[in-house]
């Protein structure tokens, strides 16, 4: 297949631009919905449950991701995208229609489908029309789109959840979703040469059945049954029994959704173990702070959320200046310097949990986010630099999909470390927990327990930090630009 060029009627300021409003539509659902757990599950119930919001979506999103990175490289980016908006924005209406936790777990799962398109696609169709050189700068303006949600989730999560209409929290994608797909549909031209292809869908589905069940034994052990049952013998086994054989069918398969060979290239592979470390430290601070200031201070979720959003105002500032760095330093230096600040603000929460205070923890945000930065885009860049036009759509979905994976992973990890203390040395399991105790803080046995729980977790994440860092030393100090730059310069020239 050859590479898709740009249509003449499109240019790439519009295209930019569709692609940082359909990126908001993941930007505001992550920010919005972190700051509203509390209210959420006084209203729904299930705190024990909560953590699935989070892992639930994250893998219908890892799953998909690695799919539709492969049809993007037969089908087109254009087709792709429209369709994950389409499902983001069928899953958007029944979270809000959601009467349960249980149902607004099932819809949050769909929600996941749909962005398992529009992430990877937005970052693939920016990678396809810029240069290298250019790529940095551009995903700067992607990033920024995170850096508006710090502000404008949290702020409008907090007014949802204090006027008790946490539903619109789902309603506000609809003009979003309707938005990027008329703007993409007017802006962004693509031709593809057509032919039949194999659909790996043995591979799809295994994969998604193995993480699954690694999922729910991870989350599930220790609530619904004990760690040492039979139950997590079987989460466990049959989960990685499943992904053996998931590789056994990637070797043999004449298309597969995950090649294989994405990990055995050096840069390929060490940027996607820094994108899984990324992703389990991103979701740890996002799931977590915001509940241990609303439950340690008895903040408002507006206050909680403005200190969180800290975090996604410093991602978009260093992303934004990655590429001089990059371009005179190298990908892997670079990386490394934005690795040693994601350690630091997991370090400060963990050293300071037992004092909460909400500056220390937005300055630790802030500056977690402004090494994420600095990690996050010059990795995705130098493993999108490393390969022609017909395979960047397979690595950028391979990026992501390390990415999810380590959210999906982490948060299910953290989940259980959280609910095992809390349940442990708090009054009686989680499931005990009254939704006033969880608002409003109102049992000192079950604030010492949140704080001690909060910690842990921030622990958690100091730890994945440093596993991230390994990696990221692993890195080749050198990536291979030169097949980026034959097929990047003529999209680009296209494109203007």
């Amino acid at each position: 297949m050859r590479r898709a060029d740009v249509g003449l009627r499109s240019s790439r300021g519009p295209i930019l631009l569709s692609l940082m409003v359909t990126t908001g539509l993941v930007a505001i659902d992550a920010t919005i919905l972190a700051t509203a757990v509390p209210t959420l599950v006084a209203e729904l119930g299930g705190f024990e449950q909560f953590p699935w919001l989070f892992s639930i979506y994250l893998l219908a999103q890892a799953v998909s991701v690695p799919i539709y990175a492969k049809l993007s490289d037969v089908v087109g980016r254009k087709p792709i995208i429209l369709f994950g908006i389409g499902v983001f924005l069928l899953g958007s209406i029944l979270c809000g229609l959601a009467w349960s936790m249980p149902a607004l777990i099932a819809f949050r799962a769909i929600q996941g489908l749909g962005a398992g398109a529009v992430g990877p696609m937005s970052i693939t169709i920016a990678g396809d029309v810029y240069s290298v050189a250019e790529r940095a700068k551009v995903q700067g303006y992607i990033a920024s789109v995170w850096g508006a949600s710090a502000v404008v989730g949290p702020l409008l999560g907090g007014l949802f959840a204090q006027l008790d209409a946490w539903r619109w929290i789902f309603f506000v994608n609809i003009p979003l979703c309707l938005l990027a797909g008329w703007m993409l549909l007017r802006s962004f031209h693509e031709t593809v040469e057509r032919r039949r292809h194999r659909i790996d869908y043995l591979g799809a589905a295994l994969l998604s059945g193995s993480l699954a069940l690694v999922l729910v034994g991870v989350l599930e052990g220790g609530q619904a049954w004990a760690w040492a049952s039979w139950q997590t013998a079987v989460a466990f086994g049959v989960g990685g029994a499943l992904l053996v054989v998931f590789a056994l069918v990637e070797r043999r398969a004449s298309e597969p959704i995950l090649p294989l060979w994405v990990l055995s290239r050096r840069l390929v592979l060490s940027t996607t173990l820094v994108s899984v470390g990324i992703g389990a430290v991103l979701f740890g601070l996002t799931s977590y702070v915001p509940t241990y200031l609303e439950g340690s201070l008895g903040v408002s979720p507006l206050v909680a959320g403005l200190a969180l959003g800290a975090l996604t105002i410093g991602w978009p500032i260093s992303a934004a200046q990655s590429g001089r760095l990059y371009l005179t330093l190298g990908f892997r230096t670079t990386v490394l310097i934005g690795m040693a600040l994601v350690i630091a603000g997991p370090a400060l929460l963990a050293a300071l949990a037992a004092a909460p205070s909400v500056a220390v923890v937005a300055l630790a945000c802030f500056i977690s986010g402004l090494g994420m930065g600095l990690v996050a885009t010059p990795s995705l860049i130098a493993a999108q630099a490393s390969v022609p036009w017909n395979e960047r759509g397979v690595v950028t979905g391979t990026n992501l999909f390390a990415r999810s994976i380590g959210s999906a992973v982490g948060v299910a990890i953290f989940g259980a470390i959280a609910n095992g203390i809390i349940g442990r040395e708090g009054a009686g399991p989680v499931a005990g927990v009254t939704p006033d105790e969880i608002v409003a803080a109102s049992s000192a046995v079950f604030l010492g327990t949140l704080v001690a729980a909060s910690s842990a977790v921030f622990l958690g994440t100091l730890v994945a930090a440093v596993a991230t860092l390994a990696a990221a030393v692993a890195m080749p100090r050198t990536p291979a630009p030169a097949a980026d730059e034959a097929h990047a310069a003529p999209a680009a020239a296209a494109a203007a």
